[in-house]
């Protein structure tokens, strides 16, 4: 079995090929070819979770484990920490061993990617990044690589934080600036990234009526970091329906019609949205896990 470092492991999952690769695997769970059942919840001793994600294809088959532990963070210890194992299908073989924390951030940066190429009415941007943790670093790296974004704005509860995320930003070619709030640009945005740990909404309801959201933050039914009315009026699309049903608190809060939400499987089968707002949610899912291990795999020769 091989063991890939943090760095190996982001070193291998380029976010447009990653992009491909989830509407592959998306492709493959319609048509019966990839699964994954929901995710398990073990409560461990002083209230940390340990989470098991399974999932499989033809070839391969993938599990990733996750604990979760708040507290960590006053100890200065990590408060989420993952692995993958990549194991051969057919044999149960063993093969990787992956970074589940690259992983992560890879994988749900690539599949807001995937939605923004699927249904951003405008996806050129620019673009609006709120909250400068990994998952913001992330969607900047996916937007700028793969939607070609040259103009980014980055606010987030510390200005300090935006600034360097700005900075970054600039380092990559992109002109980008921090921003004190998101309403000093609301005008301009076509694409929006909520990325925060934040229970409360951090997006005002008026957006541009060809906005793209991708709202990845919050995973737990009562948070919300987008507003009931935004969520109301937007066309509403999720990473899978289960999981938002459980989960996303941007949703469940706003008491919307779950007829209205489309998840993204069916989307990339449908024309584009011709306007929007458009909201895309996601709570994260094994068989982007798989995704990832698919083309890691690959890119060595597997």
């Amino acid at each position: 079995m091989k063991v890939l470092s943090a760095q190996e492991t982001s070193g291998l999952l380029p976010y447009t090929a990653l992009a491909e690769q989830l509407r592959a695997v998306l492709v493959d769970k319609r048509a019966g070819r990839a699964s994954a059942p929901p995710r398990l919840h073990v409560p461990l001793a002083g209230g940390g979770v340990l989470l098991v994600m399974p999932a499989a294809d033809e070839e391969l088959a993938i599990t990733k484990l996750v604990t979760v532990h708040p507290q960590n963070v006053a100890q200065g210890l990590p408060s989420v920490q993952a692995e993958v194992l990549v194991f051969e299908a057919r044999t149960g073989r063993r093969l990787l061993w992956l970074d589940g924390d690259s992983v992560t951030a890879h994988r749900t940066a690539a599949l807001s990617l995937l939605a923004a190429q699927t249904l951003a009415p405008n996806p050129a941007g620019p673009l609006l990044i709120i909250g400068t943790g990994v998952q913001g670093r992330s969607h900047l790296e996916a937007m700028a690589q793969g939607l070609g974004v040259r103009q980014v704005y980055v606010t987030a509860r510390d200005p300090a934080h935006a600034t360097d995320l700005a900075a970054y930003a600039r380092s990559l070619g992109v002109d980008a600036e921090s921003i004190a709030r998101p309403e000093e640009v609301l005008d301009q945005v076509s694409l929006i990234v909520t990325a925060t740990t934040s229970p409360e909404p951090v997006l005002p309801p008026e957006v541009r009526a060809d906005a793209f959201i991708t709202a990845v933050g919050s995973f737990q039914p009562e948070r919300a970091e987008l507003p009931a009315a935004l969520v109301q009026k937007a066309q509403l699309y999720v990473d899978t329906v289960e999981g938002a049903r459980a989960e996303a608190g941007d949703l469940v809060r706003a008491s919307i019609d779950w007829s209205r939400v489309t998840p993204l499987e069916e989307a990339i089968m449908q024309p584009k949205p011709a306007t929007g707002p458009v909201i895309f949610k996601s709570v994260g899912h094994a068989l982007w896990d798989l995704a990832a291990a698919r083309l890691i795999w690959s890119s060595l020769g597997g």
